[in-house]
């Protein structure tokens, strides 16, 4: 249980500092950019990964982090990062456990 709540407050934390760093990379008022961020891809594919893959408080907490990260980024922002980040753990894991 205590596990979960590390989680969800890892989680959070993220969330509340990528919106920070959100709106001090983007002042415009709307989404402008279109284009993939590259490296809040790479954020969010190490993050996501650790978060489902790892088998470990510590590291998932920190992947949950990084997830969060991105996922929490201005409206608009970071939404193809975080589901291609997404789909490539959950893939991953999916390999891993044999379901596929």
């Amino acid at each position: 249980m205590l596990d979960y709540m590390i989680y969800l407050l890892t989680f959070a934390v993220g969330s509340i500092i990528g919106l920070l760093y959100s709106y001090k990379q983007h002042g415009e008022p709307f989404v402008a950019v279109t284009k993939l961020n590259i490296p809040a891809l790479v954020i969010s594919i190490i993050g996501w990964f650790l978060a489902f893959n790892s088998g470990n408080v510590i590291l998932s907490a920190v992947g949950f982090f990084l997830g969060g990260f991105v996922m929490g980024e201005r409206p608009g922002y970071g939404r193809k990062e975080t589901a291609i980040g997404l789909i490539i753990a959950v893939a991953t894991y999916l390999l891993n456990s044999g379901v596929m």
